[in-house]
């Protein structure tokens, strides 16, 4: 996706100044991952997520070699070469090899039967196990991890989700909003145990099990890991280009080789990885830019939203959500809407923001963040979002709704 969309703008920039050669390890066109989890609920077909269909690539004169793994990158050369033999020269070369799955090395993590879910292979793998409507384990409470479990049991499957912290999304969420989350994802029919580390997969050719630490054993004829992702850096890494948690690229995407630039989840920029798509798309913008002679465009972090694709499970959060002396929270629960908002601030701006149930509000506390605007004047009416700015303070323990410090 990320590569698409600096295609996209350099097409717009400079649509003569490069001849444009793609490899794709997939054996398929450029499609929305983020859409993945709908392909697998049943809600979309592969054919509805496709970005770059063979026709686009046709239009813009660009060759695209599919199913094509780089397995080289000569840089004395400037060629790379697919494991196939097919080789290209190049004078700008943009990798972006994404990220890898992280696989628990326990016993039976290669078994038949246990999957990662990062591609549309492994959608249709999975696609493949629901039709015996059978038994599935879903390794990690994460987003992958929730949104694979609700697919799965969106087509008939019995699902458990093994989750090794107290909480749910413990990195985006909070405690209460955690449980919430678990609530809303148990009344679904999914099984949660938290606290619940793996100690082995069980089965002889094909998966049969899952066995806890605490000796719990879980049948499943699937496994599915979502555990975590890494950045893909092994071509980089074997062509000599300074590599560190991903390829670490400059304020430009440009990495330690100058006519070689870095995009995606595979890169580093000032020090962080990255694994949603908005700050991915901004990458993408600034390679097109400097691909087209402009020096000046920068990539500039920003903190990005976190929201999960699960039908009628509204979720939104952005920020931190630490604790410390020098922060308060502002908190509104509605236990019988299942609506729960909290807002961090510290010197009186907004550093943390998570809702659930509710998240109307979330691009408006999001623009309060970025532009640290000062909220004290609307601090008694804050959580009720921004229809409620401009009047007189409300009554914090009127209605069904309460507002605690």
């Amino acid at each position: 996706m990320a590569p698409g969309r600096m295609l996209e703008h350099l097409l717009e920039e400079a649509p003569r100044r490069y001849r444009v050669t793609i490899f794709n390890a997939e054996p398929r066109v450029n499609y929305d991952r983020i859409m993945l989890s709908p392909v697998l609920s049943g809600e979309k077909e592969y054919e509805q997520i496709i970005i770059h269909g063979d026709d686009w690539y046709s239009k813009h004169g660009i060759t695209l070699h599919k199913g094509h793994r780089v397995v080289e990158i000569d840089r004395s050369a400037k060629t790379v070469m697919s494991a196939q033999g097919v080789t290209e020269s190049y004078d700008k070369l943009v990798i972006a090899t994404g990220s890898q799955p992280v696989i628990l090395p326990v016993p039976g993590h290669t078994l038949n039967g246990v999957l990662t879910y990062r591609d549309l292979d492994d959608v249709n793998t999975m696609l493949l196990a629901a039709q015996s409507t059978a038994k599935a384990v879903v390794i990690g409470g994460g987003l992958l991890g929730l949104e694979a479990a609700a697919g799965l049991k969106s087509r008939g499957m019995d699902v458990t989700v093994l989750h090794v912290m107290p909480t749910l999304m413990e990195r985006q969420l909070d405690p209460a909003a955690g449980q919430l989350l678990r609530e809303a994802v148990e009344s679904r029919g999914i099984r949660v145990l938290a606290q619940a580390s793996t100690k082995a997969i069980l089965g002889g050719a094909t998966v049969e099990g899952v066995e806890l630490t605490d000796g719990t054993t879980i049948p499943a004829a699937l496994v599915v890991m979502a555990v975590g992702i890494r950045p893909n850096v092994e071509l980089a890494k074997a062509a000599g280009l300074a590599v560190g948690r991903g390829i670490i690229v400059d304020a430009g995407m440009q990495t330690s080789d100058p006519d070689i630039l870095a995009v995606g989840e595979c890169v580093e920029a000032g020090g962080r990885v990255y694994g949603l798509v908005a700050p991915l798309y901004e990458m993408a913008r600034v390679a097109a830019a400097r691909l087209a002679g402009d020096v000046s465009a920068s990539f500039v972090h920003a903190d990005t939203p976190t929201r999960l694709k699960v039908t009628g499970i509204e979720l939104f959060a952005l920020g931190d959500f630490a604790e410390g002396e020098d922060r308060e929270s502002v908190v509104l629960r509605d236990v019988a809407a299942g609506v729960y908002k909290r807002v961090i601030l510290r010197q009186d701006r907004i550093i943390g923001t998570v809702l659930f149930g509710e998240t109307g509000d979330g691009a408006w506390f999001s623009e309060l963040k970025q532009k640290a605007v000062d909220v004290s004047k609307m601090r008694d009416t804050l959580i009720f979002g921004q229809a409620y700015q401009g009047g007189p303070p409300l009554d914090p323990y009127g209605g069904r709704c309460s507002l605690a410090a």
